[in-house]
């Protein structure tokens, strides 16, 4: 299986639409954006931040999951739509509070499929502290979905004083990564074409915001947080790129990655820092706090193989540029679309 970019010309929805690269930007800057523009909207983030003057500043986030297959190695689509969403709320720097959850289902979907998919859901949310206060449920006919589709939506409070967001990353800033790159969506993948490594290889997805908040005690002035889903670490970069305006530089080299998740790339032709994570983040961090940060990051079980990675400069604003092994330089790109559909 070797990687192919979609047709950038296309005149209709394709899978790249969804998927977290140049197109799917392309379609919510061309669509979207033009008739349903607001001061809300215009954050651009994972996440809104509203004030309201009786609740403080409130963050909301909403996301559909339509991974295949519904049960992988190290979770399943009911896991997953919690994580997903208490995850982008906590970009905000916000504590995620409560969820709403969707279910459009398709006829002839086994009982016993969708008790586990709920079972699992309700463990995610206990572990994440979230209560899941609303939902709804849709049935369609047999043929016209995949058994289950998942949105949920989140609500969180932002502390007086924590301000985060895509547009403040500042030359000088460190990059930190949480942990190791790729593991969710190779992990989707190789269930997917029955492959085997001499090592397993496990999603990393996992709820943030406990790690999220003993970031931001150890750095409390981060100015940005992003978490690497579709497009990985590319992708994020590229987009706080572009809004910060502000170059970034990385060093591969420094970029934690799983022996087993670097073969099966090479293997496909894919490149690391295009495949998603669904348990990992970046955060721009002061240079005067980031040893903490990291340090913080590594005490925690989510962020134990946490990494300085590159920093922010005034240099070639809106790039992304590694350092390769070799001792070269190449401009991180942005995949047209996902090389992998489907992984959450």
């Amino acid at each position: 299986m070797m990687a192919i970019e979609p047709d950038a010309t296309s005149t209709t929805i394709r899978l790249a639409h969804g998927a977290g690269g140049r197109l799917m930007s392309d379609l919510i800057r061309d669509v979207f954006v033009p008739p349903l523009d607001n001061a809300y909207l215009g954050q651009m983030s994972d996440s809104t931040v509203i004030g309201l003057p009786a609740l403080g500043r409130l963050a909301i986030s909403t996301d559909s999951f339509v991974v295949h297959p519904l049960f992988f190695p190290g979770g399943d689509i009911g896991s997953l739509a919690i994580h997903g969403t208490v995850n982008d709320v906590s970009m905000s720097g916000a504590t995620p509070l409560w969820l709403t959850a969707a279910f459009i289902l398709e006829e002839g979907l086994s009982l016993d499929v969708l008790e586990s998919i709920v079972r699992s859901m309700a463990q995610a949310a206990q572990t994440a502290g979230v209560q899941i206060v609303s939902g709804d449920t849709k049935v369609v006919e047999s043929g016209h979905g995949d058994g289950v589709y998942i949105n949920t939506t989140g609500v969180g409070r932002v502390a007086k004083g924590v301000s985060v967001a895509p547009n403040q990353g500042r030359p000088g800033d460190v990059v930190l990564v949480s942990g190791t790159l790729g593991d969710h969506g190779i992990a989707i993948l190789t269930q997917r074409e029955g492959l085997q490594f001499e090592t397993a290889i496990l999603s990393d997805s996992a709820p943030l915001n406990g790690l999220v908040a003993t970031l931001l005690t150890a750095a409390p002035h981060t100015h940005c947080l992003r978490d690497l889903t579709r497009g990985g670490l590319a992708a994020a970069l590229n987009e706080l790129a572009l809004t910060s305006q502000a170059g970034i530089e990385i060093e591969e080299e420094a970029i934690p990655i799983q022996p087993a998740v670097a073969a099966a790339c090479e293997m496909m032709g894919f490149d690391p820092l295009t495949i998603a994570n669904e348990g990992k983040l970046i955060a721009f961090v002061p240079q005067r706090e980031a040893e903490a940060a990291l340090q913080a990051l590594r005490a925690h079980p989510l962020g134990q193989r946490a990494a300085c990675i590159g920093t922010l400069t005034a240099d070639h604003p809106g790039l992304v540029v590694a350092q390769t092994a070799i001792g070269g330089r190449r401009i991180v790109r942005v995949p047209l679309g996902e090389l992998l559909p489907r992984i959450c």
